[in-house]
C-alpha cells in the first residue's frame, strides 16, 4: 500500500468525514491552533530575542527557558494536536499542497535548531547566561529559530491558497 492510498483511506474513515463537513468543528479546531500557535512563538520570541541580545539583556537566559517553557512546550503539544486534526480532516488535499510540505520541512529544520541549541550549544550556559549579548553561535540559534517560525507561519497562511498559484 503506498503512502498516498493511506491517506485517500484515512480521508474515508468516519473521524475524518465529520471533521472536515462539521460546520464548526473544524473552525474550533483552526481558531485553537491559531491561537496556541501565538502563545508559542510569542514565548518563543521573546527567547529567541534574547538570545540574539536584542531585548531582556539583564536577564539570565537559564531563568527566561526555565520560566517560558511550561507555556511553550503547552503551546507546541495543542499546536501539533490541534494541527494534526486539521490534517486529518483532509489528509490527501494537504500531503499534495506545497505549502503544507514546506512548512512540515520547515518545521523539522526548526526542531534540529532547537535540538542543536539544547544538545550543542546550552552546554556552556553557565559561561554566557549573564552576557547581555551572548556568543555568536547562541545568536546565531536566535536568529534561526525567528527566521525559520516567520518562514513556517508564512507557508501555513499559504495553505488553502496554493490553487492561485499552481492550479
Amino acid at each position: 500500500m503506498s503512502f498516498l492510498s493511506f491517506l485517500e483511506r484515512l480521508a474515508e474513515t468516519s473521524g475524518s468525514v465529520a471533521l472536515h463537513e462539521s460546520r464548526y468543528m473544524y473552525l474550533i479546531v483552526l481558531t485553537v491552533h491559531v491561537l496556541t500557535l501565538c502563545v508559542f512563538i510569542g514565548m518563543s520570541l521573546i527567547v529567541d530575542l534574547r538570545l540574539l541580545g536584542a531585548t531582556m539583556r539583564n536577564v539570565p537566559v537559564s531563568e527566561m527557558i526555565t520560566r517560558l517553557s511550561p507555556w511553550i512546550i503547552t503551546g507546541f503539544v495543542v499546536m501539533v494536536v490541534s494541527g494534526s486534526l486539521m490534517f486529518y480532516a483532509a489528509p490527501v488535499d494537504k500531503y499534495e499542497n506545497l505549502f503544507f510540505r514546506a512548512k512540515m520541512g520547515l518545521l523539522i529544520l526548526a526542531g534540529i535548531n532547537i535540538w542543536l541549541f539544547f544538545k550543542r550549544l546550552s552546554r556552556s550556559i553557565s559561561e554566557w547566561d549573564l552576557d547581555p549579548v551572548p556568543p555568536i553561535k547562541i545568536r546565531l540559534a536566535g536568529g534561526a529559530g525567528i527566521a525559520l517560525w516567520a518562514a513556517i507561519i508564512a507557508a501555513g497562511r499559504m495553505i488553502p491558497y496554493q490553487q492561485y498559484w499552481f492550479d
